[in-house]
């Protein structure tokens, strides 16, 4: 019998895999990043910040299949991608103004920004590494959600006239089909693909609404990014070795009501 290191390492060590992570430069992807990178990773952060491994757009597919080949030529193996950019700005920010608008007035340009980021990006992303992690027989592609993907936003908890983005939910809900698609369609290659659906993290929104959100959850408070450290690292590690197809929900309770 191991003991209880070599156990949980065996288990949740990811030692020598190589991860790429889309939104690396954000607040999830830094915390994320860091907790795979604690955990053993390679970690390869593709991002229109700077900072990022990788100082790409990912709606450019061309920019994509070169940057996935670059890591691939560098490492030699690419053994998980995470989808995790998106547009999703905080509540009461001037960015935020036009995203929250009523539904009727929502910009279509800002709708085709939000599905190209969201969901044609993330299309690129795992059409680059699919053969890849084909060739390798092993892989765990990894999409991000939201509770908003689940049910519909309750718009109650937003400040009068303000509106959770009719894109984001679009996106997020879409994302749970594009997992199940993707995973019927790698059957028998080794490849996993799962979504990790999230509920809000706090990161300085109004207090009034962080009472609202929190109210709105069994375990009576918003996340915090590091809530989801465990999550991802067992998602992207051997312990989620015969999970596919499938949606973790980590929300605190907000759908179980």
């Amino acid at each position: 019998m191991k003991n209880t290191s070599e156990y949980l390492n065996q288990l949740f060590g990811l030692s020598g895999k190589v991860v790429v992570l889309t939104g690396g430069m954000g607040k999830l992807g830094t915390e994320f990043a860091t907790s795979l990178s604690v955990a053993g990773a390679q970690v390869v952060r593709f991002d229109v910040a700077s900072g990022a491994e990788f100082q790409i757009d990912i709606t450019n597919r061309e920019q994509v299949a070169s940057a996935v080949a670059e890591v691939a030529k560098k490492f030699g193996r690419i053994d998980a991608l995470i989808n995790n950019a998106a547009i999703n700005p905080v509540p009461g920010t001037a960015e935020s103004a036009v995203q929250f608008s009523a539904y009727e007035d929502y910009p279509p340009e800002l709708w085709e920004k939000e599905i190209a980021v969201g969901l044609t990006g993330a299309l690129y992303c795992a059409q680059a590494v699919a053969p890849i992690m084909k060739q390798q027989g092993t892989g765990s592609i990894i999409n991000i959600s939201s509770t908003y993907g689940n049910v519909g936003p309750d718009n109650r908890i937003y400040e009068a006239g303000q509106f959770k983005s009719i894109g984001y939910a679009t996106v997020k809900g879409a994302l749970l089909n594009f997992t199940r698609a993707w995973a019927t369609y790698l059957a028998g290659t080794g490849i996993r693909v799962n979504t990790l659906t999230m509920g809000g993290v706090e990161a300085g929104q109004d207090p009034d609404f962080v009472r609202k959100y929190s109210a709105r959850t069994i375990l009576g408070r918003m996340a915090d990014k590091s809530d989801y450290n465990g999550a991802i690292i067992f998602l992207v590690s051997d312990a989620s070795r015969y999970m596919t197809g499938a949606n973790l929900i980590i929300d605190g309770g907000w759908t179980a009501w």
